[in-house]
């Protein structure tokens, strides 16, 4: 396999350039954005300022745990982890921590010494985590121990999947496969084929009815039986077009969401599509472009579209519900919902709350001053976050008095 490095701004990062990253279109968008004067920078394209707003409720920051040293302009896929009383939190340098979900106080800390870049996932027993140069790591996750190690593909860049047997993990070279708990032995393993040019991320495996599900770099969802990997169902979402490989992305790069019967899926430059889970067969499906992600209540699906805008549409239908417009261009995170609130990140640290059936801004608080590129994570009335810097933080809503 050749490879070739992207150093400088970026830090080194080693890649394969039939997986092209999304490093690259930064690169490209940066070098562009040098050759022209700062007249000719369209205003639209500037990151939002922050409005003002009249407050719903306050918000309490319960407690901070340095997790490790930050991964600014990397775009890791490390978010927090729960087994519902302890928040498992990754660093790019290496380090995984568990901290008790309530007051932060710290359980254990790991070094692993990889360049951690996945997960971490937890099933209450192990804690498993990917890295940057295709290593995927367990610990248990009472005491922080390693159990196993082991050499997978490519890149992990999403989150693993952990059953009660077995590890799912896609990489980013296409590839879905299963690991056992014991001992990492692989079980089975798919591929699905690549365009020559794709958005740097990957969706994360989802399990759910002995199935294992994700969407993939071509437009595809698909859905394999857990057991032997055996497709059950491949549904395209979006057939890129376009005269260039740029117009003809068409990721599903932000995790695929499943409730009730249907799966949710949205994908870059693409569309976002209900899809039976039974059958494999479209619901319905809107033109939507995100690579960030979703969340999904009990009516409603809200997802954070590629300018930054937060949209809500029907769980049923798909028709759009309401749209905000005042975090664009401020690299918003995917949503989270925390009770009646939809909550979202920025690239300044800031964490906004809006009203989940108007869509009107709540509340604001921040983590700190560094980007908050993961999705933020819920447990009970608690919020959990991980920024750039390799901190992890705890919210809760104070209630109004």
């Amino acid at each position: 396999m050749i490879t070739g490095t992207v150093t400088g701004m970026f830090k080194r990062y080693t890649f394969d350039p039939r997986v092209t990253t999304r490093l690259i279109l930064v690169a490209l968008s940066v070098l562009a954005l040098a050759a022209c004067s700062s007249k000719d920078i369209n205003e639209d394209d500037l990151p939002a300022e922050l409005v003002k707003f009249k407050r719903a409720f306050k918000v309490k920051k319960v407690w901070r745990e340095s997790v490790g040293d930050d991964t600014e302009k990397l775009r890791l896929a490390l978010r927090p982890a729960t087994d519902g009383s302890y928040v498992y939190g990754a660093s790019h340098d290496g380090k995984i921590v568990a901290v008790s979900a309530d007051k932060g106080r710290k359980l254990w800390r790991k070094k692993t010494k990889l360049p951690l870049s996945g997960g971490p996932a937890t099933n209450g027993e192990l804690v498993v985590a990917g890295s940057s140069d295709g290593d995927l790591i367990a610990l248990d996750a009472a005491t922080g121990e390693e159990l196993w190690r082991i050499t997978v593909t490519s890149e992990v860049l999403s989150t693993p999947a952990v059953a009660d047997d077995r590890v799912i993990v896609r990489t980013v070279n296409g590839k879905l496969a299963a690991y056992s708990n014991q001992d990492g032995e692989q079980l089975w393993s798919v591929q699905q084929s690549m365009p020559k040019l794709s958005v740097r991320g990957t969706s994360g495996p989802v399990l759910s009815r002995n199935l294992a599900l994700s969407g993939f770099d071509n437009g595809r969802v698909s859905a394999f039986d857990l057991n032997d990997g055996g497709m059950i169902w491949d549904v395209l979402v979006q057939l890129p077009s376009g005269r260039t490989e740029i117009e003809r992305l068409a990721d599903i790069n932000s995790t695929i969401h499943v409730a009730g019967g249907d799966v949710y899926a949205v994908g870059y430059q693409g569309r976002l599509a209900a899809i039976a889970i039974e059958s494999g067969k479209m619901v319905w499906a809107r033109e939507m472009s995100s690579d960030k992600g979703l969340a999904v209540d009990v009516s409603s699906i809200f997802v954070t579209n590629q300018r930054g805008e937060l949209v809500a549409v029907s769980r049923g239908s798909g028709r759009e519900l309401w749209r905000k417009s005042d975090l664009r261009n401020r690299d918003v995170s995917a949503p989270a919902i925390l009770g009646r609130s939809v909550v979202v990140g920025d690239f300044e640290g800031y964490l906004h709350w809006y009203d989940i059936e108007t869509g009107d801004l709540q509340a604001r608080a921040r983590a700190g001053s560094d980007r908050i590129t993961s999705q933020p994570l819920v447990l009970n009335d608690m919020l959990y976050v991980m920024s750039d810097n390799g901190s992890m933080y705890a919210f809760r809503v104070k209630p109004s008095k």
